[in-house]
């Protein structure tokens, strides 16, 4: 992969014109610029079109009112399409029964996935795709549907893959302190992920810092023994044995 120009951007502020829907770090929806007004219901109807894509109506109705008898979810889903219609007109497609967004509504969890995927593929990504990969948030935090915590452990694991590429590239490219930095937030996002722990070793040797690498040998062994019961595998205490360092020892 080349890493040539691809510091992340930081943009210029701008708000793109049409209307957006964010997802990560709560559910958000502006139409050039300008939050969109919605109730509770509607900001969850949106949020599960913006994930699920095309749903008929009657799968939305017996997801997002699973509680309610089905004449009962079928009306509040009306009523909500209602609201939603009368906070933003042609947010909401109803064809033959199938909900979905409009086409030309923008949904940031779609955009990220996208990016990562290019970046996961190794498909020469442009600097915005790994600009979106390091700004991505939670996915709706706070809210414990199945099906938002099923996107969201999706968009994780996505994101950690991605993070290990950025990483890589940024290593090999000589940019280590950057790759280190992507590196950190990968073993942030999973502190059982080992390959992770292996990533921020080989980054710490490859600036000299033995004892740094030293130090993240020992937090990953004590994690993994504390959390799962095992110690690291071979290939991260060889890391360690190629430095002159016996990890038996420590």
């Amino acid at each position: 992969m080349s890493v040539t120009a691809t510091r992340p951007s930081v943009g210029s502020g701008a708000r793109a014109a049409g209307t957006e829907v964010a997802l990560f770090g709560g559910c958000r929806v502006e139409h050039d610029g300008t939050p969109v007004p919605l109730p509770v219901g509607g900001r969850r109807l949106v949020a599960y079109l913006a994930l699920q894509g095309r749903t008929s109506r009657h799968a939305v109705a017996g997801t997002l009112w699973s509680d309610a008898a089905e004449l009962q979810a079928a009306g509040s889903l009306r009523s909500t399409l209602w609201r939603v219609q009368r906070a933003r007109p042609g947010l909401v497609r109803d064809v033959g029964g199938v909900l979905a967004l409009s086409p030309d509504v923008r949904v940031d969890v779609r955009g990220f996935a996208a990016s990562a995927r290019r970046v996961v593929d190794d498909e020469a990504p442009f600097p915005r795709d790994f600009d979106a990969v390091l700004r991505a948030g939670e996915l709706l935090p706070g809210w414990y549907d199945d099906w938002v915590l099923f996107e969201r452990e999706r968009l994780r694991q996505l994101r950690l893959h991605a993070l290990d590429v950025i990483a890589l590239a940024w290593s090999q490219a000589g940019r280590h302190g950057e790759a280190l930095d992507v590196a950190l937030r990968a073993l942030g996002g999973d502190p059982l992920r080992e390959s992770a722990y292996r990533t921020v070793i080989v980054l710490h040797l490859a600036e000299s810092n033995l004892v740094e690498a030293v130090r993240t040998y020992r937090r990953c062994r004590d994690v993994l023994a504390t959390e799962l019961g095992v110690p690291p595998s071979p290939d991260t205490g060889a890391l360690l044995a190629r430095a002159g360092v016996d990890p038996a020892a420590l």
